[in-house]
Formats: structure tokens, sequence, C-alpha cells
């Protein structure tokens, strides 16, 4: 295992509220093993993670949409208590903005890649990525940004149903809206359905040709940009399982060499000057054989585990090793190996085979994977009751009385 400097602790901050965000949790354990003292920013009441035996304190996060000024003096405190220079890992994009645009203002309390300043909001804006593709020549789905509702629909003809939709900031979209990120859209009029909610959105709508999803089409890389410019500790993975189906977080994915995957993601990263961690994702599109970038996250994907060498680096130590100039063995990369989100591919988790990371399951750390599943059993107890329909009221007329319509916003149904 490559030696990391223990003297410097690390911070992971997280605002998502996300309880279920098992990435967090892959972050505490790789630094905590190698002996990091780990604190958390983020929501840690009642989550998974919060109850690793890897984490060496937790403090209360920004709030979602909390402003820049704000994020920065919740940091400041943070570091503050914790007494010394520590290294900083966002693991969310709102963060990873946040933190970028901060780099020189938090440079005395933490240690940070040096990004280009607007370079990791530039790349997380989805609108904002298809011009840079464009700009570059990195293949990306044909993309329309409407200005109306009506150019909504007619840009949705124009592109063929059915067409993806996506919020170009999605980090802005509040919680509980019902707002997803992503979601396919298969009429015009769900499109200026989708466009009239713009302002509660806090973000753009863009419109993008539709890909179609299939077995051995949806691939990831991985990385991180070292100060020299050098791409280390990561590798390309395929997306064997996602949720939601065919457009959504990796659930099952397994470490396969993609020569060509790595190439355009190490090409767009280097003629960026982008420094840190990144996560891709590409599909490829069967009637040009060309892989198309969907998104750039600026930040540390949620399955980066899966990219362990024999030396134990994935991308959160290579940030650690490099901040704190340390050098970075590299091991032999172990292709093959898969990653499996086990509360959402129960039964393939249950198929035990060697070479396997999960997201939530540790042998020297089992709390966190017993908590998951209380809170899972809740959470989906949740969802099953307000999907259920209200209960239907039987109301029963005497005879000779007059019939009583019941409200049209009654839930209710009436037979004599």
């Amino acid at each position: 295992m490559t030696s990391l400097d223990t003297r410097v602790p690390a911070v992971l901050l997280r605002i998502d509220p996300n309880p279920f965000h098992h990435g967090t949790l892959g972050a505490v354990r790789s630094l905590g093993r190698a002996g990091v003292e780990v604190h958390m920013v983020a929501d840690s009441v009642g989550t998974p993670h919060a109850r690793s035996r890897y984490v060496s304190g937790t403090h209360a996060p920004p709030a979602p949409g909390a402003s820049v000024a704000k994020i920065a003096a919740v940091l400041r405190q943070v570091a503050a208590r914790i007494g010394r220079r520590s290294v900083l890992v966002p693991m969310d994009d709102a963060s990873a903005i946040a933190v970028s645009r901060l780099g020189a203002d938090l440079k005395d309390d933490y240690l940070l890649p040096d990004q280009p300043v607007g370079l990791a909001e530039r790349v997380a804006d989805k609108a904002e990525l298809a011009t840079v593709c464009g700009r570059l020549g990195i293949p990306h789905p044909m993309t329309l940004v409407p200005g109306s509702a009506d150019q909504a629909a007619a840009f949705a003809r124009q592109l063929g149903l059915p067409v993806v939709a996506k919020w170009s900031r999605p980090w802005r979209l509040p919680p509980g809206s019902g707002l997803r990120s992503t979601v396919v859209l298969r009429s015009p009029e769900e499109a200026q359905a989708l466009f009239r909610r713009t302002d509660e959105a806090d973000s753009r709508l863009l419109l993008q040709a539709y890909l179609p999803p299939a077995p051995g089409r949806d691939w990831f890389a991985h990385g991180y940009v070292d100060r020299n410019g050098a791409v280390r500790g990561g590798g390309s993975g395929r997306k064997q399982r996602a949720w939601p189906r065919g457009a959504g977080l990796t659930t099952v994915g397994s470490w396969v060499p993609n020569p060509e995957v790595q190439a355009l993601g190490e090409r767009l990263v280097s003629t960026l000057g982008f420094r840190g961690i990144f996560d891709l994702d590409f599909r490829l599109d069967g009637t040009t054989n060309a892989y198309h970038l969907l998104d750039f996250n600026p930040r540390p994907g949620a399955q980066f585990r899966l990219f362990a060498d024999t030396a134990g680096v994935d991308v959160v130590r290579s940030l650690h090793l490099d901040l704190t100039h340390r050098p970075v063995v590299v091991g032999d990369p172990q292709p093959g190996r898969d990653f499996v989100v086990e509360n959402y591919a129960p039964l393939t988790a249950l198929r035990l085979r060697r070479r396997r990371e999960f997201a939530w399951y540790a042998g020297d750390d089992l709390a966190p994977g017993f908590a998951l599943w209380g809170l899972w059993c809740r959470h989906a107890a949740r969802r099953l009751s307000a999907r259920r329909p209200a209960p239907q009221v039987r109301i029963v007329r005497q005879a000779g009385a007059p019939p009583s319509l019941p409200s049209p916003t009654s839930p209710t149904s009436w037979a004599d």
C-alpha cells in the first residue's frame, strides 16, 4: 500500500443532503484505511456513512443553495476546529463549483488542486459542456437550448422523439420539487410543460438528441490530473446496470480497458488545463460507432473505488498524495473488478465473486451497511405509501334522500 502523509487530515465536503451517497462512504474508507484523519462536512444525521469507523469528525454542512460566502464561512470554521491545513475533497457538483471559486480564499486552510478559475462550473453546466465539446471536436449529442415553450416543442420535433431533457445546472434544482436532472420526453407537449418550470428550476432547459441505450454502450472514465498534468488513479469502466434504467447512476459496473474512451477523456482534460478529480460519462452511438460525452463531473464519481490498483491507489488517494507531495507508487491495474450498489442491485450482490467492490458492505467496517438497510427500508416504505391511491369512501344514501355529489377534489366514490 502506498504511504499517505497521515499528518495531513482530509475534509470531505458534500452540500447535497442525499443520505444514500455511497461515494462519500468510499472516500471515507479509502483515506481512513490509509491512516488519514477524515472529517465530513455533510448531512450526517442518521446517514450510513457517518457510522463508519473511519470517520474522525462530522460537521454541519452549508444548506443546499447556500451562497459561496456562506460555504467559505463554514469551511473556515471547520478548519479552525481541526487546527491543521487539510486536503479538501468536494463530493458533489455544488461543492466542487464553490471550492473552485474559493480556491484563493481557502489556500491558507486547505490544500487544493490548482484549478483554472471557473472551469469546474463550465464543465458541470450541461449547456456549457455542449459548447466546449463542439469547440474541441469531442463527440456530443446534438443539443438545443429553447428560449420559449413553443420553441421547446419545435426543438423536440426537430431532434426527433423521444428526446432527452436536461437542466443545465442540476445542483440548483430545489429539493422536493420533483424535478430531475435528466428525463426522456416523448411528446412536444411534455417539452412545453417542462420549459414552463424554468423559473422554478433556476436553470436553463436544454434538449438533446436521444442516443438509445443498449448493452455495452454506456461507459465511464475516472481519473485524477496532478499538478504536472498527468492523469493518475483511474481507468475506464462499462456501466452494466443503472438506476433509473438507461439514464441514471451506475448500480453495477466493471473495470474494462477502453483505449478510445480513455484517450478522449485525457485529451479533454489536457486541452482544458483541468486539475483535480474527474468523472466522465460516455455513450456509444450505435449508428456512427462514436463515443459521445454525456456528462463531465468535476469531482469523484460515486463508483470511483472500482479503480483501485494493486497498490491501493484510487483517485482520492492520488489527490491526497499529490497535494502533500508524496511519491505516487503506481500499482498494477485490476481490470475485471466490478462494483455493485447493493440497495439498487440486491440480486447481483448475492452472487458472490472475487475482485468485487461493494458500495456499502465491507468486512472491516460493518456499521454503515447495517445502517443502510434500516434507512433504505424506511425510504422504500415512504415511497410506496406516497404512491398508494387514497382510500375510497363509500357513501350510502338513505332511501328518499336527494343524492349529493362529492366535491370535485374529494377522493370519494359513491353508489346507491
